[in-house]
């Protein structure tokens, strides 16, 4: 068997954290995954929502999380047990995961993203005086 990659930290960039987490399946996971207290078989992650997600599937999400630099994987026997490296990637980019992990679930709870106060635009008799000035 092939060793597994995992970059360095200093090799991790943004770009490549919002590359891997801008699937869904690939956000659903790291969140879920971020949420546990210790690590976790790919197996466990085949349900998402109502669809199941085959094996080879999940097997390149998690290719593509560990090469971002998102989870450590180890093997043990013919499973993977998958952690996050959320406190490296805190210490590196601080802030980053968990604003990303906060949006993520915001949106799968449909709550709308905070905009920014709308400019308030004149009305068309306000613009016609004033442009009769």
């Amino acid at each position: 068997m092939r060793p597994l990659f995992h970059p360095s930290i200093d090799d991790v960039t943004v770009e490549g954290i919002l590359h891997a987490l801008s699937d869904s399946v690939r956000a659903s996971i790291y969140a879920r995954l971020a949420g546990l207290d210790c690590a976790a078989a790919c197996t466990a992650f085949q349900q998402a929502g109502d669809r199941v997600i085959p094996k080879s599937s999940l097997s390149q999400h998690f290719r593509v999380l560990r090469e971002a630099g998102l989870v450590r994987s180890e093997r043990s026997g013919v499973e993977m047990h998958n952690t996050t490296r959320c406190a490296e990637i805190e210490q590196r980019f601080p802030g980053l995961i968990p604003a990303i992990l906060n949006a993520h679930r915001m949106q799968a709870a449909g709550t709308p993203s905070p905009r920014s106060p709308r400019r308030r635009t004149a009305t068309p008799a306000v613009r016609k005086k004033a442009k009769g000035r």
